[in-house]
């Protein structure tokens, strides 16, 4: 697959396959997970699809050992589904550790942030509104 056609696949211009090769996601590349802030480390993003007529948009988040997303809320609603290596899920001041095939339902306004927990990446597949608010950063105590 050709990089215009994985992109016309992310945005929803067409049907097709996205390989899973080796643990990684074959032709999509990785993205800047935000804007570098240091609230978070070794998190990278890649856009899955983002069709325009849809009401969601699939992305995959890789973190690396000892790696984090920051810790934040927002009013939207998002599905996480583990797929690769081990991690924590801080919900609130609840915290669960989660694997592959795990999967994680963020309610609107829970603070969360996810940790990789393992030696290897830890990997998943996050659905959420295609329209939504920022996030709002959170201080940890």
């Amino acid at each position: 697959m050709t990089a215009s056609e994985t992109e016309g696949l992310q945005r929803g211009a067409r049907s097709g396959v996205i390989r899973w090769d080796g643990g990684r996601l074959a032709d999509v590349p990785g993205k800047a997970y935000k804007p570098e802030d240091g609230s978070f480390a070794g998190i990278v993003r890649r856009l899955i699809a983002a069709p325009e007529s849809s009401a969601f948009d699939v992305r995959y988040f890789e973190i690396e050992p000892a790696g984090y997303s920051s810790l934040e809320h927002h009013r939207h609603v998002h599905v996480v589904l583990c797929i690769r290596g081990h991690g924590t899920v801080r919900l609130d001041d609840g915290r669960e550790t989660v694997g592959p095939g795990d999967i994680v339902c963020i309610a609107p306004d829970t603070v969360h942030q996810f940790r990789n927990a393992g030696t290897e990446p830890f990997g998943f597949f996050c659905i959420v509104d295609r329209r939504r608010d920022p996030p709002i950063p959170v201080k940890e105590d």
